[in-house]
């Protein structure tokens, strides 16, 4: 089986092992994940709030290469990239006038009709039936599932899971022998793209949601977004500082857990890449 896939810079670059442990996980159920030809950036996290028209058309033009390239869906892990993609694809769907003016500007068709899917809606539809069965190692951790600011948020266009207590992760975390806590920071901010910039508040904002996973009794966060990754797992100096105490809580993408149960390789999902090393032992 082949599906559409769209990585973003974050997957190309800083997030390699996102990328790695994505395909890896694919293929271990017989799906062939294909990069768009010739993608461009979408235009995250800043370009909407630089040039309207410019971040429309960026991502209009994603949309339309997918459409051209014969892809009904497309697997968008990064966070950002999924908001902004169904952000575009729903405005541009409310606005006729505003639609053909962006159609102008990237000077190719554009019908609106790819189905748009976060990693977590990739595996809850082509992993989840057969997960089950495949768990050799099964995760027997208390993880905290966090979902971040952008993965269901807003609502009323991404109609993905629940607003304020989502439960997507914490099921296929489940499904292969975790314990998932019930915490209060599973859609706080963690400083998104403000650590360059603003390095302290990261420390604070990440710090209080390490603390509390830490504080229930958490072994490992699991995230779907390269920016709550990096931030967490980046940022720990500046967490520790903040906190006053180490906190030595790995961070994983919900692709390598899911990879780690069913007996992939550390090295295949990309896990060395990783500032805070995992070290879960049974």
């Amino acid at each position: 089986m082949e599906i559409g896939f769209y990585p973003g810079c974050s997957l190309k670059g800083t997030s390699l092992e996102y990328n790695e442990s994505v395909i890896t996980l694919a293929k271990a159920f017989d799906i062939e994940l294909v990069e768009l030809n010739d993608w461009n950036c979408c235009g995250a996290t800043a370009a909407h709030s630089m040039d309207r028209e410019l971040s429309l058309s960026l991502v209009a033009r994603i949309l339309a290469l997918a459409e051209q390239q014969g892809f009904e869906e497309i697997v968008v892990p990064c966070a950002s990239c999924y908001n902004r993609l169904s952000t575009v694809q729903y405005e541009l769907a409310q606005d006729t006038k505003l639609l053909d003016k962006i159609v102008d500007i990237i000077k190719m068709p554009y019908f609106g009709n790819v189905k748009i899917l976060n990693v977590v809606q990739f595996i809850e539809k082509y992993v989840q039936d057969n997960l089950a069965a495949k768990v050799v190692h099964p995760f027997r951790h208390e993880v905290a599932c966090y979902y971040g600011c952008l993965l269901v948020r807003p609502h009323k266009i991404l109609q993905f899971d629940q607003l304020e207590d989502p439960q997507s992760m914490d099921k296929l975390m489940t499904m292969i022998g975790a314990t998932s806590i019930d915490w209060a920071f599973k859609t706080e901010c963690c400083g998104a793209g403000l650590s360059v910039s603003r390095t302290d508040l990261v420390g604070r904002l990440s710090g209080n949601i390490l603390k509390d996973a830490d504080d229930r009794g958490a072994k490992a966060l699991v995230v779907a977004c390269p920016m709550c990754h990096s931030n967490l797992d980046m940022r720990r100096p500046a967490i520790n500082s903040y906190l006053n105490k180490s906190i030595d809580i790995p961070i994983l993408y919900i692709t390598q857990a899911i990879g780690l149960a069913i007996g992939l390789t550390p090295k295949d999902l990309g896990l060395d890449r990783h500032f805070v090393l995992i070290n879960l032992k049974d």
